[in-house]
């Protein structure tokens, strides 16, 4: 905390790094700290290079995570300004390093030599111009030789970028870009909750979630300075972001499957209801139908997991409120589900108690599997859903109450 005199400044200071420390920073860099002793001098003389010849207040922070290299006694020397975060994980490094940021807008970037701090003007020209979260992007500034491995170049990055602009509407064109610059109070609106490599990209996910103006700046990618192997893990890491665009996305986890699911099973039922079926050689008969009335069960409840998650997500602040979402549930309330699912219910009753009246016609004998099958069916898959829909409504009913 700064006491009521002032900091005190180190006389060895510049001119313009006196400023910074005196002056509220406008610009918080932010590195993530483990270990950099190699790359970590260099990056932080990269970023004084940058912003003390264009004057800008700047306050280089450096989040550490436990370094036990000297480090911390680097950055210090520096005089960049360290936060100790215990709490272990890339993206916990980062919230505690932003969040004791004293700068209006913030950078982040790792501390390894491989990305281009030199480009900090241009991000933060980006900012000042309204940009709430400004991405680097190193496919349109340039990836030096041996910068990115083959697997993240031409398959991991470029298949989570397109998920990433598929699901989330995002107009980022790296999606992964570690550089990136934000205003502190679009930060404390994206209230981000991860804590590891997923951080990055819920980053991202929010912000185009929230609608906030995202823009880009081209910027290099250069070959990881340091000696050691780096702390990312190709396939766990992308693993571990394929899965939080998942999770993010309801509607392309659950509600797209389903409502594919519960179109086939519907079209392939009402096809095969009437008889046997010609396909080429072969004949489809009542064991498709069957799977056609999984297929339609399965469906409707990837379609109910939608909703559930939908409406978990939005009451604990995962995502944003949707407005149709709370235009359905004014007309579509708890009493509405109780009587589609009775009636469902009566339906399937009705017909179970029509196959048993044929079957009693036939002295409770033998009949044609085929025939009773497909009078049986439909009678079931009716029982079946509107059991579904009482449960669910009720479900969505419960986590519904405290978001009304």
């Amino acid at each position: 905390m700064v006491n009521s005199a002032g900091p005190a400044v180190d006389p060895s200071l510049a001119e313009s790094e006196v400023l910074a420390v005196l002056v509220e920073p406008e610009l918080t860099v932010v590195m993530p700290c483990l270990n950099e002793a190699e790359t970590l001098a260099d990056c932080i003389l990269q970023i004084q290079d940058a912003v003390n010849p264009q004057g800008i207040a700047t306050e280089i922070l450096v989040a550490d995570n436990g370094s036990t290299d000297g480090s911390i006694e680097i950055a210090e020397g520096l005089h960049a300004r360290v936060v100790r975060v215990t709490a272990k994980g890339y993206g916990n490094a980062l919230r505690g390093g932003i969040e004791a940021a004293r700068g209006r807008y913030v950078m982040m970037g790792d501390a390894d030599m491989s990305y281009n701090f030199g480009d900090i003007p241009k991000f933060l020209s980006k900012l000042r111009s309204g940009s709430d979260l400004v991405m680097g992007n190193r496919f349109l500034g340039g990836v030096k030789p041996g910068a990115m491995p083959p697997l993240h170049r031409y398959l991991g990055n470029p298949v989570l970028t397109t998920i990433g602009r598929l699901f989330f509407r995002c107009p980022a064109g790296d999606f992964h870009c570690g550089l990136r610059g934000f205003s502190k109070d679009a930060y404390r609106r994206m209230d981000l909750q991860t804590t590891g490599m997923e951080f990055a990209s819920e980053m991202v996910v929010k912000a185009s979630l929230f609608g906030m103006n995202i823009t880009e700046v081209p910027t290099t990618l250069s070959p990881d300075g340091r000696s050691r192997p780096p702390h990312l893990r190709s396939w766990r890491d992308g693993w571990r972001h394929l899965r939080f665009l998942l999770l993010y996305s309801p509607r392309w986890l659950f509600l797209y499957p389903g409502l594919a699911l519960m179109l086939t099973g519907l079209l392939a039922g009402i096809w095969l209801l009437p008889g046997p079926r010609p396909l080429g050689h072969t004949v489809l008969d009542v064991h498709t139908l069957l799977y056609a009335a999984c297929a339609f069960m399965l469906g409707y409840q990837a379609v109910s997991f939608a909703l559930f998650t939908k409406i978990f997500a939005i009451r604990e602040g995962l995502l944003p409120e949707d407005a149709r979402l709370s235009k359905m549930f004014r007309y579509v309330t708890l009493e509405t589900g109780l009587i589609i699912g009775a009636a469902l219910l009566l339906l399937g009753l009705a017909g179970s108690f029509w196959a048993v009246s044929i079957w009693s016609g036939r002295h409770f004998g033998n009949l044609d599997a085929g025939v009773m099958l497909r009078r049986v069916l439909p009678s079931v898959l009716a029982l079946m859903v509107g059991g579904q829909t009482i449960f669910s409504s009720f479900f969505l009913s419960v986590l519904g109450m405290k978001r009304r």
